[in-house]
């Protein structure tokens, strides 16, 4: 039998890791503060298991992303041994729960042929069902939005709680709409039943079904004898309750988080999860503390935040590096100073020889960088900024994962509803339509073209459709060559956005991925499960020269590090929001914010505090809000950081410097003459 030598194989781990990684017996959770090695913690924990006889067959390892799973699974590889961990259930909540209800599905009721809905697709296919429901007798009012419908019911699924509290808690203008809600939500659910479609939050929902059952839940869950579990403090009550049935059947849980960086509240996170664990699951603690990340100085800072929280798991982190700089409070008179201050800082720092890509600016929310991104473009620094619109989130790309969803399933309503309408003449009623006579039809797209229901203008387009379709559901087909016939049919409509190139570009790296993968029906799950933020995403990572400052929402920022971090906007009412301030549980999810965005330096850590907030960005008046540090920047805090005073901005209209008001009516007159010129 294979014994991990600890002298030989894993000189790095401290008296705490290997406590954690030895652990036997109960199960275990590990509070790891940031920058305390919970990666290799972990994997070590899993490569201590298979060496010392655990079957790795038995063995289950949940993360929050394919690549955290694949990460943790290759470190304990090396660790224990080329195939060793052969066998290894590993991925994301949702990839393992899709695995699971693939091979025992039918115990539940689910055909394990289903075709699994992404969130946005989730979100138009309630808002489809609705419509469905709605009569001329509905009442002239706002109405939800589909993308609230989807969150209010993810919300439902995920938290455990009932649909009045969370209306009530999360949107109350639409509480007054409880009733029309459920019967919309009672129609989606039983057409996805009905169309063999599953959503993502299906998956944890069936999958907690499962092993609860009485019958087959034993069978499931007695597979495994350890369930690893990382990121615990980003768990929702859902996952949660699986866990649970899971130590039921006899599983032993090793989780690993830190409630400190518990901050998915708005995703139904709980960071009750952690704070409850090891009275719930009869649980060791191990707590990991020293911080092998962040300098002393900065250290200092993140602790003065923690000590404030007002529950918590008992941890002090300590630093082993060598001392550095002090963080900075850095106090500017506007938001224009804070950007101008940043970007020299930003180039100062260059000067010193740390490239931009080892810097980074964070923000609460994404509009804080507005002015910033100004600046940053004025003065040619480029950047790349995280928390927008998602790959799969573009209208292009959907059209093409609709095309070849109903290649796969001809009963996926939705899919056919979005493709359709991209045909001139096809608007929503004919798209409606066409949908119910592919039912009658046995989702035979030529025999509705055949039946009259579909414009004569636009009957040969539509049998092109039919065409492609049919095409890519030939599984002797190799996949690339299966999305490759729907791109074909999708391609002239890509010029009718104005980017067509770009467009047609994005969709050849989706068939190249595609080429990897055995068929059409597990590239589409593996990409709703995991999917790219950006096509960067699927390029892989940028070469070492290529020098770009990183700008991100702390949310995104969460896992990440960098030598210098930029924290912009840390005054209160945006850090924290002013609309979590009147919420004990939201506001001390806000300080975790800032622990988190702290605990990303390495090196240096810069904190801005704009004075003034200008209502009219390009301020042709004074009008103005007064701002004031965040509230969690207490004295205490502040101590342990210099305080700096940046550049005042420019002042405002009215104090006796020149109005730009008659400059840009000038410069708009002049432009609109030439513009008249060239027009003749």
């Amino acid at each position: 039998m294979f014994d991990l030598d600890a002298d030989r194989t894993l000189p790095d781990l401290t008296d705490e890791q290997q406590r954690a990684v030895a652990h036997d017996g109960s199960s275990l959770l590990i509070v790891a503060g940031a920058g305390t090695g919970k990666t290799t913690t972990l994997s070590a924990r899993l490569a201590h298991l298979v060496a010392n006889g655990v079957p790795p067959e038995r063995i289950m390892l949940l993360t929050f992303s394919r690549r955290a799973a694949t990460e943790l699974l290759s470190r304990a590889e090396q660790w224990a041994g080329h195939d060793r961990l052969r066998g290894a259930w590993g991925g994301t909540f949702h990839a393992v729960a899709n695995r699971l209800l693939r091979r025992y599905g039918r115990s539940v009721g689910i055909d394990p042929d289903f075709t699994l809905l992404d969130q946005g697709d989730q979100a138009d296919l309630l808002a489809l069902v609705r419509d469905e429901l709605s009569s001329d007798s509905t009442p002239q009012r706002r109405r939800a939005r589909k993308e609230l419908l989807a969150s209010a019911l993810s919300r439902v699924v995920n938290t455990r709680q009932p649909l009045d509290v969370v209306l009530r808690q999360h949107h109350p203008w639409v509480a007054d709409q409880a009733d029309e809600l459920r019967a919309t939500y009672g129609a989606y659910i039983a057409r996805k039943r009905e169309r063999h479609l599953v959503d993502y939050d299906d998956l944890l929902s069936l999958w907690r079904a499962l092993v609860q059952d009485p019958e087959a839940g034993p069978l499931v869950a007695g597979r495994f004898d350890h369930v690893l579990v990382d990121e615990y403090q980003d768990t929702n009550a859902l996952q949660a309750d699986v866990l649970a049935a899971m130590a039921a059947a006899g599983a032993t849980i090793t989780a690993v988080g830190d409630d400190a960086q518990a901050i998915y509240g708005f995703r139904g996170g709980t960071v009750r999860n952690i704070l409850d664990f090891p009275t719930r699951f009869d649980a060791e603690v191990v707590a990991l503390t020293r911080s092998h990340r962040s300098t002393p100085e900065v250290v200092t800072v993140a602790n003065r935040i923690w000590d404030a929280a007002s529950e918590r798991h008992d941890k002090e982190l300590v630093a082993t590096r060598a001392s550095g700089t002090r963080p900075s409070m850095v106090t500017a008179g506007d938001e224009h100073a804070e950007a101008r201050g940043v970007c020299e800082r930003l180039l100062e720092s260059v000067e010193r020889g740390i490239p931009l890509r080892r810097q980074a600016v964070l923000f609460r929310t994404g509009h804080h960088a507005d002015l910033l991104e100004v600046e940053l473009t004025v003065r040619r620094i480029p950047f790349v900024k995280f928390g927008g619109l998602k790959f799969l989130e573009a209208a292009h790309v959907k059209d093409l994962l609709a095309l070849c969803r109903v290649a796969v399933n001809p009963r996926d309503d939705l899919a056919w509803f979005r493709v359709l309408q991209r045909i001139d003449g096809v608007g929503p009623g004919i798209a409606r339509r066409v949908v119910t006579a592919l039912d009658a039809a046995d989702g035979s797209l030529g025999r509705v073209v055949d039946s009259g229901v579909v414009p004569p203008r636009s009957a040969d387009e539509v049998a092109g459709l039919a065409a492609a379709v049919a095409a890519a559901a030939d599984g002797d087909l190799a996949t690339g060559e299966r999305i490759d016939a729907c791109r074909a049919w999708l391609d002239p409509h890509l010029d009718r956005f104005g980017d067509g190139a770009a467009r047609r570009a994005d969709l050849a790296r989706l068939s190249e991925l595609a080429a990897g993968t055995p068929d059409l029906e597990t590239f589409l799950t593996e990409l709703t499960l995991d999917p790219p933020a950006s096509t960067g995403d699927l390029a892989g990572p940028p070469h070492l020269d290529d020098d770009v400052l990183t700008l991100s929402t702390i949310h995104s920022a969460k896992g990440g590090e960098w030598d210098i971090v930029h924290l912009i906007h840390a005054a209160d009412g945006n850090l924290p929001s002013d609309l979590s301030t009147g919420d004990p549980e939201q506001l001390e999810e806000e300080r975790r914010l800032l622990y988190v965005a702290v605990t990303r330096a390495r090196d240096e850590l810069h904190v801005h505090v704009p004075l003034r907030f200008h209502h009219h960005r390009n301020r042709l008046d004074d009008a103005h809000s007064t701002g004031q540090r965040s509230r969690f920047l207490t004295a205490d805090v502040v101590d342990a950081m210099d305080e700096v005073v940046a550049v005042p901005g420019p002042a405002p209209a009215g104090d006796g410097s020149p109005s730009p008001l008659p400059r840009v009516r000038d410069a708009v007159a002049a432009a609109d003459a030439e513009l008249a010129a060239l027009l003749g």
